[in-house]
C-alpha cells in the first residue's frame, strides 16, 4: 500500500492559511506526510516572520505555487483579474508540484484545497488522485451557500429592507437578512463584495460533479450538529476547533515544534494584563483585514470612555505610510488613561488570559472559533462575508455572546456599544448566562480534540480513508 502524502493548497490570506497549517500538523502528528502550498508571496512572509522554521523537515514540506503575483498583489485593484490569474497560474504550477513529487519518488496521494481553489480539486481529477475540501468557515455557511444555489436563490433575492423578512433552510436557524452572508445579499450585487460569489458557485457546482465530496469543516459535531448533517449529498468531517492544543490544555509535544511564533515577546501588553483583575479586561479586536471607519472608531473610543472598564484594543498599523491608526482618534489621551492600543498582539494568549472579560469581536470564523475555545464571552460586531452568520449563532444558537445594533448609517454608537458591554460584564442574570454557556463551549471544545472525542474520532476516520486511496 502506497504511504499517504497529502499536498494542503490553501488561498493565501492569514484567515485561511492558519487553520490549514494547524490541520498539517494533526495530519503529521499522525504520521501522514504533508507538502503545504499556498502563494510564493504569501510563503514569502511566513519565512520573513519564521513561522515554519520549527516544522520538522521530512513529514512536512513547504513547496509554493505561483498565483501570478509572486511580489503581491493589492487586491482593492481588481480581484476579478486576481482571482483569473490566481486559477491560471495556481493550476498549472499546482500540478508541476505533484508531478515533481512523484518523480521524485514520493507520489501525492490526496490534495485538500481550501475556500477560493476550486480548480485545484480539477488539478486532483487530472493527475488522478482523490481531493477533498478544507473548509475554514462553519459548516452552516456552506450550508447556506449550497441552498443558496439549490432552489432558494430567488428567495433570497427577494430579502428586503423589512425587519421581519426572514428564511427557513432546511436544519438551519431561522435567519433575517442580517444574519445572511453578505456575499449574497443583492444590495452588494453591483459592489466588490459580489466578486466573491462566482468563486462559491464554483465551488458548490465541483463538490456537485463528485460521486461522494468530503468537506473537513473547522468546526466540532456538538457545536454544529445538524449543520453538519444538513446536506444529503455532502460528507462533512467537523474536525475543529483548529487551534493548538496548547491552548485546549492539551498535552502535545509537539507544540514546541509548531508553535514558534504562538507567543509575543515583543510587546508588554500581557504584563499589563497582568496587573488587571480576572474578568475585568475589554478585548476589542477586528482581524487582520480591516479596521473600522474613523466615525466608527470615534463611537467605540467614546464607548470605551464612557464605560471606564480597563481594555486591550487592536488597531493595525497602516503598512502604507506606518503609521498607527489611533493617531487619528481625538480622544487617545483619555483613552490610554483607562486601557492600552497596541497594533497586534498573540490572540490566543490573551483570550485565554484570566484578566479578560469580554471580546468585542468582528466575528471572523478563527476569532468566534477561539473565543469559543477558550470559554470568553462574545459582544458580536460583524462587518462582512460569513461573519454576519457568525454572530447569529454566537447571540441566538451558542447563547455565548449579544450582538450590537447598528443606525441607519450602518454605524454602531457609543451607548450602543456600552449597553453591550455592560450587558456581558454585569453580574446580573443575563451576563451570568453569557459566562455560563460560553465556559459550556469551552469545555465542549476541548473534549472533541481529546483522544476519543468526536473531532479526533472524525479525524481519523479521514486519515483511514486517506491511507486507503478512498
Amino acid at each position: 500500500m502506497m504511504k499517504p502524502h497529502v499536498i494542503v493548497t490553501t488561498f493565501p490570506a492569514q484567515g485561511h492559511i492558519n487553520p490549514a497549517l494547524q490541520f498539517a500538523k494533526n495530519l503529521v502528528k499522525n504520521g501522514i506526510q504533508v507538502t503545504f502550498s499556498t502563494s510564493i508571496y504569501a510563503q514569502r512572509l511566513m519565512d520573513e516572520k519564521k513561522s515554519i522554521d520549527n516544522f520538522p523537515k521530512g513529514l512536512m514540506n513547504f513547496v509554493p505555487f505561483s498565483d501570478g503575483f509572486d511580489d503581491g498583489f493589492d487586491h482593492s485593484k481588481d480581484p476579478v483579474f486576481y482571482m483569473s490569474q490566481l486559477r491560471k497560474c495556481g493550476s498549472q504550477t499546482v500540478k508541476n508540484i505533484i508531478i515533481n513529487c512523484s518523480e521524485n519518488g514520493s507520489p501525492i496521494t490526496c490534495l485538500l484545497y481550501s475556500i477560493f481553489l476550486p480548480w485545484a480539486a480539477e488539478v486532483a481529477r487530472e493527475v488522478n488522485i482523490p481531493s477533498a475540501l478544507l473548509w475554514s468557515q462553519p459548516a452552516t455557511i456552506l450550508d447556506i451557500y449550497y441552498f443558496n444555489f439549490h432552489g432558494y436563490e430567488n428567495e433570497m433575492s427577494n430579502e428586503s429592507n423589512d425587519p421581519n423578512w426572514s428564511i427557513q433552510l432546511p436544519n438551519l436557524p431561522q435567519l433575517k437578512t442580517k444574519d445572511l452572508p453578505s456575499f449574497l445579499l443583492p444590495s452588494n450585487a453591483k459592489g466588490s463584495l459580489r466578486v466573491a460569489l462566482p468563486p462559491f458557485k464554483e465551488l458548490i457546482n465541483t463538490l456537485d460533479s463528485e460521486i461522494n465530496p468530503k468537506i473537513l469543516v473547522n468546526t466540532f459535531d456538538e457545536l454544529e450538529p445538524h449543520a453538519l448533517k444538513a446536506i444529503e449529498n455532502y460528507k462533512f468531517y467537523g474536525i475543529g476547533p483548529l487551534i493548538p492544543s496548547a491552548f485546549l490544555d492539551g498535552n502535545d509535544p509537539l507544540d514546541s515544534c509548531f508553535g514558534a511564533d504562538l507567543f509575543d515577546k515583543s510587546n508588554d501588553y500581557i504584563e499589563w494584563l497582568n496587573t488587571k483583575e480576572n474578568s475585568s479586561v475589554v478585548y476589542i479586536s477586528f482581524g487582520s483585514l480591516m479596521n473600522p471607519s474613523i466615525s466608527q472608531m470615534e463611537e467605540i473610543s467614546k464607548g470605551l470612555i464612557g464605560i471606564g472598564r480597563p481594555f486591550l484594543w487592536i488597531i493595525k498599523q497602516d503598512e502604507k505610510n506606518k503609521e498607527n491608526e489611533k493617531n487619528v482618534i481625538g480622544c487617545i489621551e483619555e483613552l490610554e488613561k483607562i486601557g492600552k492600543i497596541v497594533p497586534w498582539c498573540s490572540q490566543l494568549e490573551v483570550l485565554r488570559h484570566p484578566s479578560l472579560g469580554c471580546f468585542v469581536s468582528h466575528c471572523g470564523w478563527n476569532s468566534a472559533l477561539e473565543s469559543l475555545a477558550c470559554g470568553v464571552p462574545v459582544v458580536a460586531f460583524p462587518q462582512w462575508t460569513d461573519q454576519m452568520t457568525n454572530a447569529k449563532q454566537i447571540e441566538d444558537v451558542w447563547k455565548s455572546g449579544v450582538r450590537v445594533n447598528v443606525n441607519e448609517d450602518g454605524i454602531v454608537e457609543s451607548e450602543e456599544l456600552k449597553r453591550c458591554i455592560e450587558l456581558v460584564m454585569d453580574g446580573g442574570v443575563k451576563g451570568e448566562e453569557l459566562r455560563k454557556n460560553a465556559k459550556k463551549w469551552k469545555e465542549l471544545a476541548r473534549e472533541a480534540v481529546k483522544e476519543g472525542g468526536s473531532s479526533h474520532k472524525n479525524l481519523k476516520a479521514f486519515i483511514d480513508e486517506v491511507a486507503k486511496g478512498y
